[in-house]
């Protein structure tokens, strides 16, 4: 969950949000799950059964876990994208996308360049520019459920070093 704040000094957190798997994933995994364990009771003996279907379900766990862990953070004058970060000195512009802009622009508008941070079941996202002159990257995109709010608080950022 989103924490926008208009503060935007760089020891506050102005933004936070993880990344997580939609629940419809976990629902597919359980009937996955589900569907194995039918797969091997009916030719596997029973304890061995059970256990293949708790490796697996332990298995998908763990890869939802960790695939949903990504967190996007606005705070202590940087941002942070997973596991990149950049300080808000080298941000330039942020636009919040909407879900055709998003498609677009991991799509045929890309630069192969840009820093990614995209998940399949976040439909929209924000682009940020990148003014660092070293930087081989252009920009970031970054999938989120809140575009706006993210924008909104980098774009606070940006002002706040650009005054400061």
């Amino acid at each position: 969950m989103p924490h926008p704040s208009a503060d935007a000094s760089p020891s506050t957190v102005a933004y936070s949000e993880r990344l997580g798997v939609p629940l419809r994933w976990w629902a597919q995994g359980f009937m996955f799950t589900a569907s194995v364990w039918l797969a091997v009771v009916v030719a596997l003996p029973g304890g061995l059964a059970w256990l293949i279907t708790a490796l697996v379900a332990l298995l998908i766990a763990a890869g939802f876990l960790s695939y949903g862990s990504a967190r996007i953070t606005v705070a202590n004058g940087e941002l942070q994208a997973g596991r990149a970060r950049i300080s808000a000195q080298h941000l330039g512009s942020a636009t919040a996308l909407d879900a055709e802009q998003t498609r677009r622009a991991a799509g045929r508008d890309a630069d192969v360049r840009a820093h990614l941070l995209l998940r399949p079941y976040l439909k929209r996202s924000v682009r940020v520019v990148i003014t660092d002159p070293r930087d081989p990257a252009p920009y970031w995109l970054l999938s989120t459920r809140h575009p706006e709010e993210l924008a909104r608080a980098l774009s606070a950022l940006h002002e706040a070093r650009q005054g400061g």
